[in-house]
């Protein structure tokens, strides 16, 4: 199975959750995911930035792994450091 595959499937199980079994079974289970999800991303994170440090230490640049995952190598860097990206904003819409 490559990783395209395994990630389709880990999202393909999400998205069951919401259409399967009536509206209160589907609220429980989206309930129970979303109060693990804090911690389910902490961890992603955390497994996602010793990878790219190792890939760093065995001689990988910054540019090369930025290219590898498809972003910058600044955002690498902060990768590398723990720092999150943050949310992202929207331009407030003009009021009518």
């Amino acid at each position: 199975m490559d990783q395209d595959e395994e990630v389709r499937r880990v999202l393909d199980t999400i998205d069951a959750l919401g259409a399967d079994g009536d509206a209160e079974d589907r609220a429980r289970r989206l309930t129970a995911l979303l109060d693990e999800w804090p911690d389910a991303h902490a961890r992603v994170r955390s497994m996602r930035q010793q990878a790219v440090k190792e890939l760093h230490a065995e001689g990988m640049s910054y540019r090369k792994i930025g290219e590898l995952l498809g972003v910058s190598f600044g955002r690498v860097r902060q990768i590398i450091d723990g720092e999150t990206a943050g949310a992202k904003t929207r331009k407030a819409e003009p009021e009518t």
